[in-house]
């Protein structure tokens, strides 16, 4: 875990290389959100990260869907998303219900041309095929925009696994 003083302490190469993984395989955000620096806070971080994620134009917004994996498959994911995944009871899919999740997914996808994108946390799977199955009728717009907030929302999840609270990095510095 970082403190808020690492990361504004960290290089560029670092800043990326550290905070750039909280969006799934699309590094450039943090890349561009460096610069910004330095950061009061965790919150001021990622408000920045965020910015600069929606400030994207719509092709990178594309490219950030793109770079998520189906729910619930079976092929290899970043760490992350495998944890994700896993707190959500995704690796413990009865065979109809990866069936079902597949065929979502599929379906999803040809309509929308991007993965179902769902921040996980705290979800169950039963909320994730109810989810999958109500956002499947918006228009593209909708659903675009939906699933940046979701793309926000796991970016938020995994920097707050990444980053220590200033209270706490206040406490760390005092000790």
């Amino acid at each position: 875990m970082y403190t808020i003083r690492e990361i504004n302490d960290m290089s560029q190469e670092s800043f990326i290389e550290s905070i750039g993984p909280i969006f799934e395989h699309s590094p450039w955000i943090a890349e561009r959100t460096w610069h910004r620096g330095p950061f009061e806070d965790k919150a001021a971080l990622l408000e920045a990260l965020q910015k600069d994620m929606y400030r994207a134009s719509e092709a990178e917004h594309l490219s950030l869907l793109r770079a998520h994996p189906d729910l619930g498959t079976k092929m290899e994911v970043t760490s992350a998303s495998r944890s994700e995944q896993q707190g959500a009871g995704l690796d413990q899919l009865t065979t109809d219900e990866y069936d079902a999740l597949t065929r979502m997914n599929e379906a999803y996808k040809e309509r929308f041309a991007f993965p179902f994108i769902l921040a996980v946390k705290g979800k169950t799977k039963q909320d994730i095929l109810t989810d999958i199955e109500r956002r499947r009728h918006h228009t593209l717009q909708v659903e675009r925009d939906t699933a940046l907030r979701e793309v926000a929302a796991i970016a938020s999840f995994r920097l707050e696994a990444l980053v220590a609270d200033s209270a706490a990095s206040r406490q760390a510095g005092m000790a």
